[in-house]
């Protein structure tokens, strides 16, 4: 028994040295790519990285903008190694043959909004057809087209109709090109156009907004990912570490940011405006930075703050509305087949979380 104890007690000591071998010597540099331009929609990272998390795992994460181009590809090709993105972008990429996988869902609501103005007479989503529909471009029009297609109605985005029931009206994402003299609805997400129109007049009491979530299209957004060829990585750029074991860190720092982001929203935006300029800035009246990025912090929190989150489960994905999101896509025919069941490794973030 003293044997035993004795043994017992040298591999408890011994425990520290073994944890410690496992931590990198110096901090393992990597690249995230996000979606857009530094803003609110990513404070839960920016306040990750101003409080110290991601180098609490042993992390030095450079976050990189991108603007108008695509996550998928920068990460693909190896100019980062860590995205965001959203669900419909992720899974197109993959029927395409591109070896990304889904890792942490942060944002568990979708916040794509059709605007028009209640003086237009619309109500409902079956009022659209003969309207014209302000829609983006490179994706970012599939919430729209499945709202339409839930209620009957085609789009001139598809060649195969000979009369679409709405005419789309492609435009570069600032709703005041387009609306409201060129179209009769505008896209907008909840957390930056609508607060921009807004600010170009039209408050929100003369504005009809219909949610696509209102209406069981819930595309999920804003998702954490990385190629496969990271996930296989036995030794992520010589650190030690394993890939895998590096997106667990990334995983769980970031969710720790957005716990934080949400929970004091005045501080997270104080975080984010120094770092994007004039890229914070909303419009017309509404085009001061701190009272834009304000609104969107709040709305972003409803995002984040929704599902498995308020379980205690930040950062999962539920397979109900994976399945649901598969499901919507296989419908509109932008998925011809359901993904493989790589396209999304939860592994990566039952390693973060110690949950199941």
């Amino acid at each position: 028994m003293k044997k035993l104890a004795l043994l017992s007690a040298l591999l408890t000591l011994a425990l520290p040295s073994i944890a410690q071998a496992q931590t990198p010597t110096k901090p393992v540099t990597l690249r995230l790519q996000l979606k857009w331009f530094p803003q609110a929609q990513f404070a839960g990272y920016f306040v990750a990285q101003a409080k110290g998390y991601f180098k609490a795992e042993g992390l030095d994460v450079q976050l990189l903008p991108i603007g108008d181009q695509s996550p998928i590809q920068t990460v693909a090709t190896g100019a980062a190694d860590f995205g965001t993105t959203w669900i419909t972008d992720l899974l197109t990429a993959r029927q395409q043959g591109i070896p990304v996988v889904h890792i942490a869902q942060l944002f568990q609501k979708s916040g794509f909004t059709l605007v028009a103005l209640k003086s237009s007479g619309l109500t409902k989503p079956a009022d659209f057809k003969g309207k014209r529909v302000g829609l983006w471009p490179s994706g970012n029009e599939y919430p729209a087209v499945a709202l339409m297609k839930k209620y009957g109605l085609t789009t001139s985005l598809d060649s195969t109709v000979a009369n679409p029931s709405v005419q789309a009206v492609t435009y570069p994402f600032d709703p005041s090109i387009v609306f409201p003299d060129k179209v009769d609805l505008v896209s907008a997400m909840t957390y930056n156009e609508v607060d921009q129109i807004v600010g170009l007049g039209y408050s929100l009491d003369k504005l009809r907004i219909f949610k696509a979530s209102d209406y069981g299209v819930n595309l999920l957004e804003d998702l954490m990912f990385t190629s496969q060829k990271v996930l296989d990585d036995k030794n992520f750029k010589g650190s030690g570490l394993s890939g895998k074991e590096v997106a667990a860190r990334l995983v769980r720092a970031s969710i720790k940011g957005w716990d934080y982001a949400v929970k004091h929203k005045a501080e997270a935006v104080n975080i984010v405006l120094p770092l994007c300029g004039n890229t914070c800035k909303g419009s017309g009246t509404r085009s001061d930075a701190k009272e834009h990025q304000t609104w969107e912090m709040d709305e972003i929190a409803k995002l984040y703050n929704a599902g498995p989150t308020l379980q205690g489960r930040a950062g999962y994905l539920d397979p109900a509305a994976y399945k649901a999101n598969v499901a919507l896509l296989k419908d509109l025919g932008i998925l011809k087949a359901d993904p493989s069941a790589d396209a999304v490794n939860y592994s990566v973030w039952q390693e973060a979380t110690g949950k199941k």
